[in-house]
């Protein structure tokens, strides 16, 4: 990362909907918008934002999901359309985060809360039902321009004027690229999985799997 203080673009909230998709109905919290002002975060989601499929989303591992605004560009030239703050369904729209710079366990100052990544994102079929693309959670983690999950090891208010301040960068440096890298391309490197589980900050979910595909 060139600087410690990186730039919250938005942050997004919203409750659970209901869509109809295909003559089928669905609920989703895929839908967010941009708030102003001052909002609470909590050890498990934003005051005002709360998710729809509580096994795959939300927990204290996966309490904040931020997506990085230089991605934004990419996925309007691909989709062919403009796309606003919350696109993704991230929580933060954030800069100066990609996924190459930042790393599992890196713990960031934002106000009064304190956050720490815990996983890189994996785009469920939400994110094809919202933009009616079928391969577009698979074209996400292909390019590896996934996002990532924070959890909150300090709760307290934030608001979007304020900036990330990282606090300290976890010593063993597993980037969230380098972790999807093995999570989706590179599934039997040994090394690879050992690296990621050696980080004790990672989030449950994915040392579940990790473990149980080096186990075999």
């Amino acid at each position: 990362m060139a600087s410690t203080s990186l730039k919250v673009v938005s942050i997004n909230i919203g409750k659970p909907v209901t869509i109809n998709y295909k003559d089928q109905e669905v609920v989703t919290g895929i839908f967010k918008s941009p708030i102003n002002g001052e909002i609470y975060l909590s050890s498990f989601n934003l005051e005002g934002d709360a998710q729809a499929d509580l096994v795959n989303h939300g927990g204290k591992d996966k309490a904040v999901c931020l997506y990085p605004h230089e991605h934004y560009p990419y996925w309007e030239k691909e989709l062919g359309r403009s796309l606003a703050f919350g696109a993704f369904g991230e929580n933060l729209t954030v800069t100066g985060m990609l996924e190459q710079d930042v790393c599992i366990g890196d713990i960031f100052q934002f106000g009064e809360a304190v956050v720490q990544i815990s996983q890189p994102r994996q785009p469920c079929h939400k994110l094809a039902k919202k933009f009616d693309v079928v391969d577009l959670p698979v074209r996400v983690q292909n390019t590896g321009l996934t996002g990532f999950y924070f959890r909150v090891l300090k709760e307290g208010c934030i608001s979007e004027d304020r900036t990330l301040k990282l606090m300290e960068r976890h010593p063993q440096a597993v980037t969230v690229a380098f972790a999807n890298q093995i999570m989706h391309h590179d599934k039997h490197n040994a090394d690879g999985i050992r690296r990621i589980l050696d980080v004790e900050e990672l989030s449950e979910s994915w040392r579940v799997t990790l473990t149980k595909r080096i186990l075999g």
